[in-house]
């Protein structure tokens, strides 16, 4: 199956709870974390919504 490998940027610090929970779920909790996911719509969907404190890798 496809993956998509994304790596944390941004801190979580001051953001809504819904957006550290994602982040928590992506499996990344600090900066410079790199995670390696399954690319469904559903990791997409998590992906767009805190795509302000992520970058694609690959």
């Amino acid at each position: 199956m496809a993956t998509v490998t994304v790596k944390q940027t941004g801190s979580p610090i001051r953001r809504t709870a819904h957006q550290r929970a994602t982040l928590i779920g992506l499996g990344l909790n600090r900066i410079g974390r790199v995670s390696t996911l399954e690319d469904t719509p559903s990791t997409r969907g998590q992906i767009a919504k805190v795509a302000h404190l992520i970058e694609i890798v690959e």
